[in-house]
């Protein structure tokens, strides 16, 4: 019985979104996390009778046809990235983007990830880096003595080094578009990979055309919908109660044929 097979594939469709739906819900306080929404197809029909041929020699074209549908698969787990709240930290290496972009960062072996987490700090030898000690890039030395550190909206970083009443450039932060940011691999810790799905990066100046600017003592809350996500969450729960219906439903149809058949 078909229907047995179906509703399974059912079943296994709500539960993946019941896992994307927890996982959204778990980092709803993760800074520049973005959540994610799971997309479902139809899978192949089976037809019992085509439409659009004649049924016999001669005769009239069929003008419907009957096709069963054999189910539901998962055809994407997409990221939305949708902007999130600012949260003031009165931190000064903390940095938000409002708007379009990622901060570039420096993996362990030289490539370069993505991240809309600004949660930066320096390390021992002054350089801008992540909560993992990734470098930023580009690289951001703050020199030691430094009594201030001033970051504007297009990415210039100043200094105020000892008692020098004057700020000093000390470099300019870049930040990267990409033509499909729902196409970037996820890779955890915050961080982000291009691949051919998302186009090569962009990079330019915060605060030019298309690229977001940068808020100093700010960071980047997840746009994780407590509302929204609890909606779905009974809806998934919903769907999937009455697929287990289904299967219930067609078991016993199936039990009442086996026990005529005795």
């Amino acid at each position: 019985m078909r229907a047995l097979a179906i509703a399974a594939t059912g079943m296994e469709a709500q539960q993946t979104n019941l896992e994307v739906i927890a996982n959204n819900i778990a980092n709803i306080n993760t800074t520049g996390f973005k959540r994610a929404r799971a997309e479902f197809t139809d899978l192949l029909y089976q037809a019992e009778r085509l439409q659009g041929v004649p049924n016999r020699a001669n005769a009239n074209i069929v003008p419907e046809g009957a096709n069963i549908g054999l189910g539901v698969k998962t055809s994407a787990i997409r990221s939305v990235h949708t902007q999130g709240e600012l949260t003031s930290t009165g931190n000064k290496f903390d940095l938000a983007l409002l708007g379009n972009g990622w901060f570039q960062i420096e993996g362990a072996d030289g490539e370069t990830f993505y991240t809309r987490s600004g949660a930066f700090n320096t390390n021992a030898d002054g350089q801008l880096v992540t909560i993992d000690g990734y470098s930023v890039v580009p690289g951001i030395i703050v020199p030691q003595d430094t009594t201030e550190v001033v970051v504007n909206k297009t990415g210039q970083v100043f200094a105020r080094v000892a008692n020098d009443p004057l700020l000093q450039e000390i470099g300019q932060l870049t930040i990267a578009t990409f033509a499909n940011n729902a196409g970037l691999e996820p890779l955890g810790d915050n961080l982000f990979a291009e691949t051919e799905a998302s186009g090569a990066a962009n990079v330019g100046v915060p605060g030019d055309p298309g690229y977001a600017v940068i808020e100093q003592g700010y960071l980047e809350s997840s746009n994780v919908d407590p509302v929204r996500e609890i909606t779905e969450l009974i809806s998934a729960q919903r769907a999937y109660e009455m697929n287990s219906k289904v299967i219930k439903a067609a078991d016993e149809m199936a039990a009442v044929v086996s026990q005529q058949m005795r």
